[in-house]
């Protein structure tokens, strides 16, 4: 029989994630992760200490999170990524295959250097409105709004930055930049290579073959401060030196994240850009913040019950077997999971498990870095296995373009299960070379 403590904690996690998801009459996720939490805590399923332990564990994370898409906004209102789609869609020269592989390219990019939420959000309405701009109808705009989509989480690998479950995984490990990015560089461009060619493959036939060029703008002209975006530049290479030196120095990427974002928020309201107040304030996703570390609560529950030692077993039976079977089955246990339940709560709960295994810190590190990559592609089986596809989902309704949950499993089943298991062969085959 389930214990009575377990069949509460199980039943808090159903229905916080149930909440997170329908979100009824717009109820706001930081809410509900936090009631979740308090109820956690008044039936006794998580102490206080654990709640500090999990603040611990997260705050880095939701800090860095928040500055990487407060940077976003910001060169969002400037213009910066409609003058990067631009620029693609001028090279392309008129070649509606070649744009296909530009957008991907440039949805991979802007995943890893303002990860996979940043990619969705700020991209996906670009991208569309410039192809609507072309005259094309719906069915040649699909493929590219769906690559956009995809691409933003699948090449979401290569830094600690590019996705908000990657820093979770590289604090709870003490896995450090350099470390992180040198391991999963190789993988990342094994899962850039398998997303162009099975979207490709996927929507071959709805790719246009030509559209005329001399309709776009030229990119020179969306820039809205010059100023702004030059400093934009400077200020990617002071990020990426003081990455490195938190290395070093073991500071929190979040340090580092925070004083760019400070600098790039002092010179546009120097500019008079945007009311800073209100972009703050309203703009900026603090409701992440309190959702990570309501929702972290809520899971840490279910170690105290036991799920993660259940868990742990199953990757050990995997690594019985090898490397390259520990790493497809964390990584396949991981994609499941964040599919079913949203890759939020699934990336604690696998590096919980893996904790829990008691292997050595060598194989821990290889195992944690097969569950990024289940918990950074798996989402897109389904519409619920990540926030970011479920506001994209709705940007997209916004812009009168109704994707249904049916079509984007059809999709999302036939699409991430190959990319997922070569993406786990890549990291296979490179930890063998850098054992």
């Amino acid at each position: 029989m389930i214990e009575y403590k377990t069949l509460i904690s199980i039943s808090i996690f159903l229905l916080t994630l149930l909440f997170v998801i329908w979100q009824p009459k717009g109820l706001n996720i930081g809410w509900t992760a936090s009631i979740g939490a308090i109820l956690a805590l008044l039936t006794g399923v998580v102490s206080l200490q654990d709640v500090w332990i999990v603040v611990k564990i997260v705050w880095d994370a939701t800090v860095a999170f928040v500055g990487i898409i407060f940077i976003s906004l910001i060169l969002d209102k400037i213009g910066f990524f409609e003058w990067s789609a631009l620029h693609i869609m001028k090279r392309a020269k008129g070649n509606g295959r070649k744009l296909f592989v530009y957008i991907v390219l440039l949805g991979s990019l802007i995943a890893a250097v303002f990860a996979n939420d940043g990619a969705a959000l700020m991209l996906t309405p670009i991208v569309y409105a410039k192809i609507k701009h072309l005259g094309l109808k719906d069915r040649f705009i699909l493929p590219f709004i769906m690559a956009s989509g995809f691409v933003a989480d699948t090449t979401s690998l290569p830094l600690v930055i590019s996705n908000l479950v990657n820093i979770v995984t590289a604090d709870f490990f003490g896995i450090g930049f350099i470390e992180y990015a040198f391991k999963m560089i190789v993988p990342n461009i094994f899962s850039l290579l398998a997303t162009l060619v099975v979207l490709y493959l996927f929507f071959k036939r709805d790719i246009v073959k030509e559209y005329d060029p001399s309709l776009l703008k030229n990119p020179d002209e969306v820039i809205k401060d010059w100023f702004i975006f030059k400093i934009t530049w400077w200020l990617g290479g002071f990020l990426l030196i003081g990455f490195v030196i938190s290395e070093i120095y073991h500071i929190p990427v979040s340090i580092i994240i925070t004083i760019g974002a400070v600098v790039l928020g002092i010179a546009t309201y120097r500019e008079k850009i945007i009311n800073m107040k209100t972009f703050v304030f309203k703009e900026t996703p603090w409701k992440i913040v309190v959702f990570s570390i309501g929702m972290y609560v809520v899971v840490y529950g279910l170690k105290n019950v036991g799920l993660t030692y259940e868990l742990a077993k199953f990757i050990k039976n995997f690594q019985v077997y090898g490397d390259l079977s520990g790493i497809v089955g964390t990584g396949f246990l991981a994609a499941v999971l964040s599919a079913i339940m949203n890759n939020m709560p699934s990336v604690m709960v696998v590096d919980l498990a893996i904790a829990d295994t008691g292997f050595k810190e060598n194989i821990q590190h290889l195992l944690a870095y097969a569950n990024v990559i289940g918990c950074d592609l798996g989402p897109k089986i389904t519409p619920i296995g990540s926030l970011a596809t479920l506001l994209w989902l709705h940007v997209l309704e916004q812009k009168g373009i109704k994707i249904g949950w049916g079509y984007y499993f059809k999709v999302g089943i036939i699409i991430t299960p190959p990319v997922l298991i070569f993406t786990l062969f890549g990291l296979y085959l490179w930890n063998l070379i850098w054992r």
